[in-house]
């Protein structure tokens, strides 16, 4: 193992873009699946990974929003979870800022509380066992209609204490986030924290919509903000954290080759760029995988690969204190690597 590669392994990590439906392993849709009698178009593992060969983000939502039909219980959603923090425990990650998806789930009339309390309690498990400490966020469907991310939110009030932020996901053409301004402006009303999907695919404009009518304090993707210098300029003197993922742009045609993504040009021009998995079932790969296959294609250094990691809890939505011990720990723990 290379020295780099040690320390990609072995230093501590914050994961602040992870879409928990998307850690949806096939052989946990299997199981489930014959769980809850679900019938699913694949009939093994193999055929599921025959599915995963995506075009585009609408390719990738086709398959995600079906794989999600086998998520019916209380049960569910904690295996799913607790598998997830099991995972990233082992890849020495400390904290997580999770995206969940309530509108895919009720839906199908499954309960907002169902689909919480399975994550919540999984949250709580792996703090306790593996003091990980956690934020969730909840997402809408920017596919589906203002009034549907209305009444998501109305229910999401009654929760405010297991639910740190609003987010905003899904098919990103077509629908920009200024359709969504009215219900940012009352979440941020309500105290939470914002954040959402802007210039994977769509235009830089749509970043522009996303901190200027939506008031968001983190951008997730952000790539497209790069074509945009006064964009760019604006977002690294704001040092607003863009929350990274290779794997996720080659497997959805962002990039069409590793070694063109924009990540070290991100820390060139001074902006706050982490590394995430996104949906690491699907895209190939946990946290670590993330940082080893960019890490290669573009032959970042030791040090690009501390600011990384040193970004990752900057970015998060820790308090002061508590992101001062972390990164106290992190710098403490890299020293010795």
């Amino acid at each position: 193992m290379s020295t780099i590669t040690n320390l990609v392994k072995n230093m501590p990590k914050a994961e602040l873009h992870l879409h928990i439906e998307g850690t949806l392993e096939p052989e946990m849709m299997l199981q489930l699946a014959r769980r809850n009698n679900v019938k699913l178009p694949y009939a093994n593992i193999a055929e599921i990974c025959d599915a995963y060969n995506f075009t585009c983000l609408q390719d990738f939502l086709d398959v995600y929003y079906l794989g999600m039909s086998v998520l019916q219980t209380r049960e569910d959603f904690f295996e799913l979870a607790f598998a997830y923090l099991q995972k990233v425990h082992s890849q020495n990650v400390t904290h997580v800022e999770i995206f969940f998806d309530p509108q895919g789930h009720t839906e199908r009339s499954i309960p907002f509380d169902i689909v919480l309390s399975g994550i919540s309690d999984a949250l709580e498990k792996a703090r306790t066992e593996f003091k990980i400490t956690s934020r969730l966020i909840m997402c809408f469907l920017r596919h589906l209609s203002e009034e549907a991310a209305f009444e998501t939110l109305e229910t999401a009030e009654k929760y405010k204490d297991q639910i740190y932020g609003i987010g905003l996901d899904s098919s990103e053409n077509s629908n920009p986030p200024s359709k969504f301004e009215r219900v940012f402006a009352r979440a941020r009303k309500l105290g939470f924290a914002l954040v959402a999907h802007a210039g994977e695919e769509g235009p830089p404009q749509y970043v522009y919509e996303a901190l200027d009518q939506l008031c968001i304090q983190r951008i997730d993707h952000g790539n497209r903000a790069l074509e945009d210098a006064a964009l760019t300029s604006r977002i690294a003197r704001q040092q607003i954290a863009l929350t990274v993922c290779p794997l996720s742009n080659l497997k959805l045609a962002v990039i069409t080759d590793m070694r063109q993504h924009p990540l070290r040009q991100m820390l060139q021009k001074g902006l706050l760029a982490t590394v995430n998995s996104d949906d690491p079932s699907y895209f190939g790969g946990y946290i670590n995988e993330n940082y080893i296959a960019v890490q290669q294609a573009l032959d970042l250094t030791m040090a690009e690969i501390i600011q990384l990691g040193r970004n990752s809890f900057i970015g998060s939505f820790l308090d002061d204190h508590e992101k001062t011990a972390a990164l106290e720990n992190f710098d403490n723990i890299v020293a010795k690597l």
